[in-house]
C-alpha cells in the first residue's frame, strides 16, 4: 500500500457558517488535524484567501442562493467541500454530492465531537480525487483533456505571460439537457450528445486553443492568445450560439441549454486555479440559455430547426 505524502499542518479550514467556541478549540487541537479555522463573512474572503494560504476545506451553508452555488463550484475545484443543510432531503443531498461536495451535514452536527473526523475525511476524499484525476488525464468519452491537463497547459502559458504580457482567458460552459437525454434515450445517447457538444466546441475555436472536459456536464475553453479582453466575450457568444442549435442523436433532434463563465487574465487572477475557479463559478451562478426548460424544442411545442451534422 502506498503511503500518501503528509498534508500540511495545520490544515486550513474556511467557514461561512458559525462555529461555537468549543468546536473551534476541538478542531485546533484534534489529532485528525490540527486545523486552523478562519471565519469568513463574504465571498471574497473564501475565494481570495490571504497570500500563502490555500484552503484545505470549506464549510458552507446551503441557503438556496445562486451565490452559494457559485462559491461551492469555484471552491470545489481544489478544496474539500462540506455543505450544511437545513434538512437531509435526499434529492438535495445527492445534488450537492453531484456538484462535488465531499460531505453534507445538519447544522447541529457542527457541534458534534465527530466534526474533526468528518473534515479530515472530506480532505482525504478530495486528495484521492485529485490523484485520480492526474492518473486519467484524458476524458475517454470525448477524447478531451481533463482539468489537470488544462491546468498544466495554463501554467505553461502564464509563465510565458510573465515575459510577454498579453490577454488570455478561460471559458467555462455548463450544459443542461444531458440528464434528460439519458432519461429519454439512454446512457449511450447521452454519451453521444456529450461527444457532439465537444466536437462543436472544438470546431468553434482555433487549433491553438484548448477545449477540456470538467466533468459530465461542464467544459472549459482556454483562449491562449487574444488581441483584447473583449475577444473572450465574442468567442463565448459564438460558442453559446453554436450550442443552441439542435443535435441529431439516436434519430432524434435534441437541444441543450448552456451557461457561460469567463475568467480573464490578469483581471481575474494570475494563477490557473484562480482563473478556472472564476470561470466555473460564473457559469454555475448564471442562468442557462436555450431549451426553455425542455429537453428539446419539440417538447416545448415549438418547431425545431434542422439539426446540425456533428458526425
Amino acid at each position: 500500500m502506498t503511503i500518501p505524502d503528509p498534508l500540511p499542518s495545520p490544515l486550513q479550514v474556511a467557514t461561512l457558517v458559525s462555529l461555537c467556541t468549543p468546536s473551534v478549540i476541538a478542531l485546533e487541537t484534534s489529532g485528525f488535524g490540527p486545523f486552523s479555522v478562519r471565519a469568513c463573512t463574504q465571498r471574497d474572503d473564501v475565494l481570495a484567501p490571504p497570500v500563502g494560504t490555500r484552503w484545505d476545506a470549506l464549510i458552507l451553508a446551503d441557503d438556496g442562493s445562486a451565490d452559494a452555488a457559485g462559491i461551492a463550484a469555484e471552491a470545489a475545484l481544489d478544496t474539500a467541500l462540506l455543505i450544511v443543510v437545513r434538512a437531509l432531503d435526499p434529492p438535495a443531498v445527492l445534488a450537492w454530492l453531484a456538484r462535488g461536495a465531499q460531505d453534507v451535514m445538519l447544522q447541529d452536527e457542527l457541534d458534534a465531537p465527530s466534526l474533526p473526523q468528518r473534515i479530515r475525511a472530506a480532505i482525504e476524499r478530495k486528495r484521492i480525487e485529485r490523484e485520480a484525476r492526474k492518473a486519467y488525464a484524458t476524458d475517454l468519452e470525448t477524447g478531451l483533456p481533463h482539468q489537470q491537463q488544462l491546468i498544466e497547459h495554463m501554467s505553461h502559458l502564464l509563465a510565458l505571460r510573465e515575459r510577454e504580457p498579453s490577454p488570455m482567458a478561460v471559458l467555462a460552459l455548463r450544459i443542461e439537457g444531458l440528464a434528460t437525454t439519458e432519461a429519454r434515450l439512454g446512457r449511450e445517447a447521452s454519451n453521444v450528445l456529450r461527444r457532439r457538444v465537444a466536437v462543436r466546441l472544438r470546431a468553434g475555436v482555433r487549433a491553438s486553443d484548448v477545449v477540456a472536459s470538467l466533468g459530465d456536464d461542464s467544459f472549459a475553453v482556454l483562449l491562449g492568445a487574444l488581441l483584447s479582453a473583449d475577444d473572450a466575450q465574442r468567442v463565448g457568444a459564438k460558442l453559446m450560439a453554436s450550442l443552441l442549435k439542435p443535435f441529431a442523436v439516436a434519430g432524434k433532434e435534441v437541444s441543450v441549454a448552456a451557461a457561460l463563465g469567463i475568467g480573464q487574465y490578469p483581471h481575474d487572477g494570475t494563477q490557473p486555479e484562480a482563473l478556472l475557479r472564476r470561470a466555473v463559478g460564473l457559469a454555475v451562478s448564471s442562468a442557462v440559455q436555450g431549451r426553455a426548460g425542455f429537453a428539446n424544442f419539440v417538447e416545448s411545442g415549438g418547431q425545431a430547426p434542422a439539426a446540425a451534422n456533428d458526425d
